[in-house]
């Protein structure tokens, strides 16, 4: 059996996995006032669809729909099937309290409760 399929067989099944990739992820990048949907996305990097996104680089904020997940750092390394992949340079999540500047005892007391006379 042949696995060889013709180029325009080759570029409509390439654009129907971009579509679907592009209705189930709710993943997106923030660049100053722009906004760019994420494909796929990995441990070392990310890949936006290549028509619609720039050459990024510098520092960008990934939303899940509308939690902010992580500010990273990244920087455009190759295009490569419609898609332009960026590396992460720096990848830090967002945390929703602010970080602890001591050792938190694991039995301390939660409040300070006193009796007025």
């Amino acid at each position: 059996m042949s696995t060889f399929l013709p180029k325009e067989v080759q570029a409509g099944l390439d654009a129907a996995r971009k579509k679907a990739l592009k209705k189930k992820t709710r993943l997106r990048i923030h660049n100053d006032d722009e906004i760019f949907p994420v494909l796929r996305i990995w441990e070392d990097g990310l890949a936006l669809d290549a028509k619609n996104a720039p050459h990024l680089r510098g520092l960008v904020d990934i939303y899940d729909g509308a939690r902010h997940l992580s500010q990273c750092l990244i920087v455009a390394s190759d295009e490569e099937n419609g898609e332009m992949v960026y590396e992460f340079k720096r990848n830090t999540a967002v945390a929703d309290k602010a970080a602890l500047d001591f050792a938190r005892e694991e039995h301390a007391p939660v409040a300070l409760i006193s009796v007025l006379p």
